[in-house]
């Protein structure tokens, strides 16, 4: 398994929902960062999250998160 490390590219806290997550983002989840490898669409706009370390996160359309969101390559 491959753990998130920062690398040189610029990075930005950026609130997130089911509409605006992307592939990539790092979100903590219970004090360890995870990012996100898949998103898969669920029905009533809701997604299910797949991160690097196999672990599924379910946000529903109401649901907020904050993420930090690289630019460039990771």
């Amino acid at each position: 398994m491959r753990r998130w490390t920062p690398s040189g590219s610029t990075a930005a806290n950026v609130e997130i929902t089911s509409a605006s997550v992307q592939r990539g983002d790092v979100i903590q989840i219970g004090g360890q960062p995870c990012r996100v490898a898949d998103i898969l669409q669920l029905p009533g706009f809701a997604k299910q999250l797949r991160f690097e370390s196999g672990e599924l996160l379910t946000m529903h359309s109401r649901t907020r998160l904050v993420a930090l969101r690289m630019s460039g390559r990771w």
